[in-house]
């Protein structure tokens, strides 16, 4: 890995051509390792459809928040912190990060600090639940959605300002500032989709296959949990 605990769930080799893109992309244990498929391939297969309403949607659709669908007795977001930060202190045990670096943040490129609760750190669902609900998760069992909620393939510590400025945007509405990091997002997105069966409007797989076609090999994301949560969660 590049960077020992900072984004192991996106990208690891990181080579920057003019259009601003990483070349390669593994991951560690807990978050997506290399595949063989190519993203840009991956995402011209992506079923193209309208974006469904909004109606019905909340967060609790997706279970309770962090839920430690893994059963390591650690919650989701700690999980996240733990992989994602650098220089990690605990409080209580080793579940709760109390400190961490994020260095760099991989969607302003900012070095930030973490300290329990008054972060500037948020976990970010790289394809947010929103856009997913409306894409195929309304139709889902419960247990799917729990799933997405909690998959280290689709979660990503990142700068909370950053974040909250993207909502629930696709790739045709945002992007990360950081232009280095675009082809390792996009992949990204592309590999949620594609593992979880969601579909993508035509402006977002344009969106996706431009920005992919200036790193052409950029490989695509795997990894992760079962697309299906363990029995004793709920979701409304």
């Amino acid at each position: 890995m590049t960077r020992p605990k900072g984004q192991a769930a996106i990208a690891v080799a990181v080579l920057v051509a003019v259009t601003g893109c990483t070349a390669e992309q593994t991951g560690g244990a807990s978050g997506p390792a290399k595949g063989g498929g190519a993203a840009l391939a991956a995402a011209d297969s992506l079923t193209v459809k309208g974006r469904a309403p909004k109606t019905g949607y909340s967060r609790e659709r997706f279970g309770t928040a962090w839920a430690d669908t893994d059963s390591n007795s650690c919650d989701t977001r700690d999980d996240i912190l733990k992989r994602d930060l650098k220089q990690v202190r605990f409080t209580g045990g080793r579940c709760k990060v109390s400190y961490g670096l994020l260095d760099p943040d991989p969607y302003s490129g900012k070095d930030i600090t973490y300290r329990r609760g008054r972060s500037q750190v948020d976990i970010d669902h790289i394809v947010a639940l929103s856009d997913a609900w409306q894409k195929g998760a309304k139709y889902w069992d419960p247990s799917k959605r729990i799933a997405l909620a909690n998959d280290p393939l689709n979660l990503l510590a990142v700068d909370a300002g950053t974040n909250r400025g993207k909502g629930d945007g696709d790739a045709a509405t945002w992007l990360p500032p950081d232009k280095s990091y675009r082809c390792a997002y996009v992949a990204a997105q592309v590999a949620v989709k594609k593992k979880y069966g969601l579909w993508v409007t035509a402006a977002e797989r344009t969106a996706m296959k431009k920005v992919l076609a200036g790193c052409p090999d950029q490989k695509l994301p795997t990894g992760g949990n079962p697309t299906k949560a363990p029995q004793r969660f709920r979701a409304r």
